[in-house]
């Protein structure tokens, strides 16, 4: 399907939705007019007319959107030539580098779904994304082969493409790179059932020179993952919709966007923001990526001086960890037009802080939050350019709608009252893969005519239409900005044939916002001693996300209960609270 400019969707705002914020939006435009393409066919569109720009650098090397077009066609031809058909799932365990994007594309080129995982993921749990997607074909890194291999069999895997950093590194770059990062990665074995990324692209050279796969808007494009908070990991279909919609959002809610601008895409691939913001919007409207594959604080504020970048986006503890850097304290950031805060709560004095050492760098903005949640793609809510309300994340983006409910029904509170945050508009998700019955419980459609996504988060709706997040109904801990979920922690403890019984918890922390710990009840027998503490590590370490791994494990003899019989993990979480208080007095 060729992308065509007049075929259009608008989303006209409903009568019977109370939308107090219409008036704070200035001169941006209250709703939007959307393609009904594909997110290649957005991205397409933008190539055609900036053939020469640069569309991302990475390590050292720019590639225009020209190359870019012409890697993601030879890709797409690729996919076709090992069996790739329309909603196949294809899985992309990478971190933000070219292979990804043009893999990216050609999947959505091709009719199939992408569905994105993290690289870093504990064999078991990559295990587990495969089968819930019932993907047949992986894209990864050299230095994660072994893991894919381990877990192969258990999966309905036919091929395993693998690509390396190396090979698209410029020449001083690599000869460093081999050197350094390079020589700790294990060769594969000659005879390993891969295709390499140059074999790849080789199948496809003389194969399928054209063709067409007519997709729709309303088509799947991408699965992100939700940990969920039951322990039962959560497949979000997102369609092109859903990336296209939100591309024309955050332009129109930050009008000093121009094409060539660019943004620091440091936010990872699997995550929303990371995909829907830093890669997609930026491609598809014109911008230009500085990929980052990986980062410290250090390194991020290099990279933003270094390109003069435009826009950066972060966690909070991102920040915390800027204002403290040496590096930064002659670092000129006239450049920046928007810096972004999200994926935990951004504190007052935090915010007040960053302010002031923009200001004092040159830079004639301030900090702005946002909020979201994937079943939406990521923020569907921002503080407005030239507006802020102490506490507020903001006003909903066009043709997003929210209202505060007493939660789990569709009573909406008055004004000033905490409630539940309701979602509506054209990024609310497809639904959860072969889940009927937790998409029916996230998203219902009221007596307005809209399909609502109940957040489990709980708001605030000031007469002027600006949001307050207050807290979350879910159990849920956010740890460097990396949604982290107990109970599917806790399956993984239980599931060991010494452990009785266990708990986790966030635990406060100056850095990461919040850490995890572990409390285990042992079965009868089981000695609580340092061997066994480290056998149950090793174990966690191979099913458990690297991000979400406790830092420690602290034997109990009883673990405390509700009066219904459930663990109080509040008891156990105040506990830690009084230690630390303790500590500091």
């Amino acid at each position: 399907m060729i992308y065509d400019t007049t075929n259009i969707t608008t989303f006209p705002i409903p009568e019977n939705v109370k939308t107090p914020w219409l008036a704070h939006r200035g001169d941006l435009p209250d709703t939007l007019v959307y393609n009904n393409g594909t997110m290649y066919e957005k991205v397409l569109a933008v190539a055609k007319k900036f053939p020469s720009h640069i569309a991302f650098d990475f390590m050292g090397k720019s590639t225009t959107y020209r190359q870019l077009l012409q890697n993601i066609d030879d890709c797409a031809r690729s996919l076709r030539t090992i069996g790739v058909r329309e909603d196949d799932r294809i899985t992309i365990a990478m971190p933000n580098c070219p292979q990804a994007i043009y893999m990216l594309y050609a999947i959505n080129r091709v009719g199939a779904v992408a569905n994105m995982i993290h690289p870093l993921s504990a064999e078991n749990e990559i295990a587990e994304y495969l089968s819930i997607s019932h993907s047949t074909t992986i894209i990864t890194l050299d230095q994660f082969y072994g893991k894919i291999e381990a877990i192969r069999r258990k999966t309905q895997i036919r091929n395993v493409i693998i690509a390396r950093i190396r090979d698209e590194l410029s020449k001083p770059i690599k000869a460093g790179y081999m050197v350094t990062e390079g020589r700790k990665i294990e060769p594969i074995p000659k005879d390993a059932p891969i295709i390499s990324w140059k074999q790849f692209i080789k199948l496809g050279k003389s194969s399928f020179p054209d063709y067409r796969v007519a997709r729709s808007a309303e088509d799947p494009a991408v699965i992100l993952y939700s940990g969920g908070t039951t322990g039962k990991t959560k497949g979000i279909v997102l369609t092109n919709m859903n990336f296209n919609a939100l591309s024309e959002q955050v332009v129109a809610a930050n009008p000093m966007f121009r094409a060539g601008d660019k943004m620091l895409a440091a936010m990872p691939l699997f995550h929303g923001f990371g995909l829907g913001v830093c890669i997609h919007t930026m491609l598809s409207q014109g911008g230009r990526c500085v990929l980052v594959p990986r980062f410290t604080a250090k390194s991020y504020a290099k990279l933003i001086t270094k390109y003069r970048c435009n826009f950066i986006a972060g966690v909070p503890t991102l920040y915390e960890a800027l204002l403290r850097l040496p590096s930064m304290e002659r670092a000129d950031l006239s450049c920046l037009k928007g810096v972004f805060s999200g994926g935990d709560s951004l504190s007052i004095e935090l915010k007040k802080k960053f302010d002031r050492f923009l200001y004092k760098h040159n830079a004639s903005i301030q900090i702005r939050e946002g909020y979201g949640t994937t079943e939406c793609v990521t923020a569907s809510c921002l503080t407005p350019p030239t507006q802020n309300r102490e506490g507020s994340i903001g006003i909903p983006f066009p043709d997003m709608y929210y209202k505060i409910v007493r939660p789990g029904t569709e009573e909406e509170v008055p004004y000033g009252e905490e409630g539940e945050i309701l979602i509506a508009g054209p990024t609310v998700m497809k639904g959860y893969l072969d889940m009927p019955e937790e998409t029916a419980d996230t998203i219902r459609k009221h007596s307005d005519g809209l399909s609502w996504v109940y957040t489990g988060d709980l708001g605030v709706m000031d007469d002027a239409g600006f949001i307050y997040f207050k807290g979350r109904i879910k159990r849920m801990i956010i740890s460097s900005g990396y949604n982290v979920y107990p109970a599917q922690l806790e399956n993984v403890f239980d599931a060991h044939e010494k452990v009785h019984m266990s708990c986790i918890i966030g635990v406060p922390d100056s850095y990461k916002m919040h850490k995890v710990k572990a409390f285990v009840m042992l079965k009868d027998g089981v000695p609580a001693n340092e061997a066994t503490k480290k056998e149950l590590m090793d174990y966690a370490r191979k099913n458990i996300a690297k991000y979400a791994m406790p830092y420690d494990i602290e034997f109990r003899d009883e673990l405390p209960t509700t009066l219904v019989g459930k663990v109080a993990y509040r008891k156990l979480e105040e506990e830690e609270m009084e230690k630390q208080n303790g500590d500091g007095a």
